[in-house]
């Protein structure tokens, strides 16, 4: 069988297993549903074999090390998991990668060639991914050990990668492990770094276009400032999928431990399996501000705004006719379905000239860049609750200040900024709201942050 194009970019951090990670790892939800969308998108692809390339596999700093071993197995016990992981290995797929890549002069070597490169041992960042990936039992395992070599080298491998697979009628899944910057924080192991978030957005924004190739040529001190271990093999990973631009989804990005994980579909055959088609959706549904019920003027311009974008309906005119509704002000737009979350984005002060044009931008931002979310589709339209928190100015304050069911909190600590929408299920009292806006901004609870509250009017 032929192979297609389908790639994962996944995260490793040992937390995300519940026997290491415990309740903690619950901070980290966006990237444990990503890793099951990614999962739902595998199983339906139904690959023969899947190459993962890891960053913390044993490395030749001038040459690709490639497992030839006929079983891998590992286990995250350094990590406090006891458990045994394994999956059947692909020597044919191995050997033939190798001897490729000796075709082409690139430096390389089976990690049978000695004791110290351990062959058919799984390393944290090949076990993590493929906990969550869930491979099928007759799926065989490649690992590729990455290098200091160049990101053409890196690329160049991915091609041969497809290559090999297409000579040996192999259908591959590629599988990018790999964390952005480990910087993002004061806190964070590896120290913190002002240019972190911004390597991390570079590599993000990369993804989401498809440019995966440009990657390469990020500036060389902004990835040394952020210290990340992804980025080469996301780049090897463009190599697999083909040229510029290819199709992806970004499904989440977040950074709760200071170290940015980075979860998303790459190539056409990951985007077709199915995986991110909506579920058949009823007619009505149980919340206020939903299609066919009463709704408030600035929800139904927000509605109306997501369905122009998705190809249903006239632009609306994004004029609000109240004069109750202040002529700017920040927004958030916040869309659920059967009670759950579905994209919230929105704006701490104006950044439209009108209030209209403010809501319009975030209700179609809400539902297509959440990078927690897939974008949504015009089936999910109909059961799509809507509302929006126009935001009044903030104003300083203290903890004693706070109500979390009367005002939203604002965090801020060196240029980081975190804010938590007031009357939140499951936000009860001061500790819980000011924890959960410091794991949004990153900042570490013992670091000086300053607060402030606001008052929101909310629309249904």
């Amino acid at each position: 069988m032929a192979p297609g194009t389908f790639g994962i970019i996944a995260p490793h951090p040992p937390i995300f297993v519940p026997s290491v990670g415990g309740p903690a790892r619950h901070l980290a939800n966006a990237s444990l549903d990503a890793l099951a969308l990614a999962a739902r998108a595998l199983t339906g692809y139904r690959p023969d074999s899947v190459v993962l390339i890891s960053p913390h596999a044993p490395v030749a700093a001038d040459a690709f090390l490639v497992d030839t071993s006929d079983q891998v197995a590992g286990s995250l016990i350094q990590f406090g998991d006891e458990a045994e992981y394994s999956w059947p290995g692909d020597p044919e797929l191995a050997s033939h990668i190798i001897d490729r890549l000796d075709a082409d002069d690139i430096p390389c070597a089976s990690r049978d060639a000695g004791s110290e490169l351990r062959p058919g041992w799984a390393d944290h960042a090949t076990i993590v991914p493929l906990h969550f990936l869930a491979l099928l039992p007759e799926v065989r395992l490649v690992v590729l050990s990455l290098s200091f070599l160049s990101y053409d080298y890196h690329r160049r491998l991915g091609e041969i990668v497809a290559s090999c697979a297409d000579e040996l009628g192999r259908k591959v899944a590629f599988v990018a492990s790999g964390d952005l910057s480990h910087r993002l924080t004061v806190d964070a192991s590896a120290g913190y770094s002002v240019r972190a978030a911004e390597l991390d957005g570079a590599i993000v924004s990369g993804v989401r276009r498809g440019a995966l190739s440009g990657l390469a040529n990020l500036d060389p001190t902004l990835v040394e400032a952020g210290g990340e271990c992804g980025l080469r093999s996301i780049i090897t990973l463009g190599g697999f999928v083909g040229s510029d631009p290819v199709p992806t989804r970004v499904l989440a990005y977040e950074g709760p431990w200071g170290v940015g994980y980075l979860t998303a579909l790459v190539g056409e055959d990951a985007l077709g399996t199915g995986a991110l088609s909506s579920e058949p959706v009823s007619d009505s549904g149980c919340k206020g501000g939903m299609p066919g019920t009463p709704e408030s003027e600035i929800v139904s311009l927000a509605r109306r705004s997501i369905e122009h974008f998705l190809g249903l309906g006239d632009a609306p005119d994004p004029i609000l006719a109240d004069e109750a509704y202040p002529q700017t002000a920040g927004a958030f737009v916040s869309l659920h379905r059967d009670g759950s979350l579905r994209g919230c984005i929105g704006t701490i002060a104006p950044t439209w000239p009108t209030l209209g044009q403010e809501v319009a931008h975030n209700a179609i931002q809400a539902a297509t860049q959440d990078p927690r979310f897939t974008s949504l589709v015009q089936a999910e339209l109909a059961d799509l609750d809507i509302k929006v928190d126009v935001l009044h100015p903030p104003e300083d304050c203290e903890l004693s200040d706070l109500d979390p069911s009367r005002y939203g909190v604002i965090v801020t600590h060196h240029g980081r900024r975190g804010l938590l929408l007031p009357d939140l299920d499951g936000v009860d009292d001061v500790p819980t709201q000011v924890s959960i806006a410091l794991q949004k901004a990153g900042i570490s609870p013992d670091a000086p942050y300053s607060l402030q509250r606001f008052l929101v009017d909310r629309h249904v």
